[in-house]
């Protein structure tokens, strides 16, 4: 169970998700949303398929949009958060990659770079978050990666 957690900055956390949000609905308004490459597909369906395992691990009632650490919540250390601590950015970095990837565009290159900024500075504040809600986070970020298994 999460200790009380800091008081989250509730501007910041709802401008990170709607830029999120914004950045996926570009990419989806800008080019196809399922992949004709084989390859490409196959990408989109692993980040599905990363994104569907993260849920169901942490289930589908404690999934948090915000980055805010909710009170009672608790830290999850099983499934794809065994390798990485934030497996459904990572989804959402690998599908928004093979969209982008499908047709790349200058315009659809920058919403990405966009989209990639953003997941990192929310990252990085949750981390900040967790760590001062569960004190075992600490031991938990040196046996773990943040979005890419055995590397970052």
């Amino acid at each position: 169970m999460a200790s009380t957690p800091p008081r989250p900055n509730r501007l910041k956390s709802y401008a990170l998700v709607a830029i999120q949000f914004g950045c996926l609905i570009a990419l989806a308004l800008t080019g196809p949303i399922i992949a004709r490459n084989p390859l490409l597909l196959a990408m989109e369906i692993a980040a599905l398929a990363l994104g569907a395992w993260a849920i169901l691990t942490v289930s589908v009632r404690n999934v948090n949009v915000t980055p805010d650490v909710r009170s009672g919540s608790r830290l999850v250390r099983d499934g794809p958060y065994r390798w990485i601590r934030h497996p459904m950015y990572a989804s959402i970095l690998l599908g928004a990659l093979a969209l982008v990837l499908e047709m790349p565009t200058p315009a659809r290159w920058l919403i990405y770079a966009v989209l990639a900024v953003d997941l990192l500075v929310k990252l990085n504040y949750e981390e900040r978050l967790l760590s001062a809600a569960f004190p075992p986070y600490a031991a938990y970020r040196e046996v773990s990666k943040r979005l890419i298994p055995f590397i970052y």
